[in-house]
C-alpha cells in the first residue's frame, strides 16, 4: 500500500504540517518538517495525486484548527505503531475527549499496559512520554492532551513544540487565550 504527503497550512505556531495519507487513513502527521519515528523519510515519496483525498485533508484539518469541529475526524492507519505503544495511543484516542486532559501517569494506568510494574508512577509516566514524543498521529491520536502532573509537560513539533502544545490545548479551551492568541474565540467554539 502506497504512501502519500499532503502539506497542509496551519494556524500552528510550528507552522504547516504534512499528512501521510494511504487508502486506510492517515498513517502519521509531521510538524515543521520533522521526520516521523518509525515512518520512512519523506524523500522520493509523492505527494497525494488523489486530489479528493488531499482536499479531505485539508479542509478537515482546517475546520478543526478553526473550532468548527472537535475532531479531524479523518480514518486513522495504525501501520506505524504497534505493541505496547499502539495500546496506549488507542487507549488515549477513546478516553480522552477534545477539552480534556490527562497525566502520563493516569494515561499508563489506564492503558493497562504498565500493570506488570509495581510502581506504575515514574517509570511508567516517562515511558508514556516517550510514547508521545514517537506519537506518529499527531493531532489524529491527540498528544497534545497529556499533560505532566506538574505542568504540559514536552511536545515534538520542533523548536516550537510547546507553544504549538499550548496553542492546541487553548483552541480546545483547556488553556484560557492570552492576548497574543491567533485563533478562534474558545468561548463560541461547538
Amino acid at each position: 500500500m502506497s504512501i502519500s504527503w499532503v502539506t497542509v497550512g496551519t494556524p500552528l505556531p510550528s507552522g504547516p504540517v504534512r499528512v501521510a495519507v494511504t487508502d486506510l487513513g492517515v498513517a502519521a502527521v509531521s510538524f515543521a518538517g520533522e521526520t516521523v519515528t518509525g515512518v520512512p523519510g519523506r524523500v522520493g515519496l509523492p505527494d497525494c495525486a488523489d486530489e479528493a483525498r488531499a482536499q479531505t485533508v485539508v479542509a478537515r484539518l482546517a475546520d478543526y484548527f478553526q473550532g468548527r469541529s472537535r475532531a479531524p475526524g479523518l480514518p486513522v492507519d495504525w501501520r506505524f505503531t504497534s505493541g505496547p505503544h499502539r495500546v496506549v495511543l488507542q487507549t488515549l484516542l477513546a478516553e480522552v475527549p477534545y477539552g480534556a486532559t490527562i497525566t502520563y501517569g493516569e494515561l499508563a494506568r489506564r492503558s493497562g499496559v504498565f500493570d506488570e510494574l509495581t510502581e506504575v508512577g515514574g517509570v511508567a509516566a516517562r515511558a508514556v512520554g516517550q510514547m508521545m514524543g514517537a506519537n506518529p498521529l499527531a493531532l489524529l491520536v491527540p498528544c497534545h492532551r497529556v499533560v505532566a502532573a506538574d505542568g504540559l509537560g514536552g511536545f515534538g513539533g520542533g523548536p516550537l513544540g510547546i507553544e504549538t502544545k499550548r496553542w492546541l490545548l487553548t483552541l480546545e479551551g483547556v488553556l484560557p487565550a492570552t492576548l497574543d492568541w491567533n485563533g478562534p474565540d474558545p468561548a463560541v467554539l461547538p
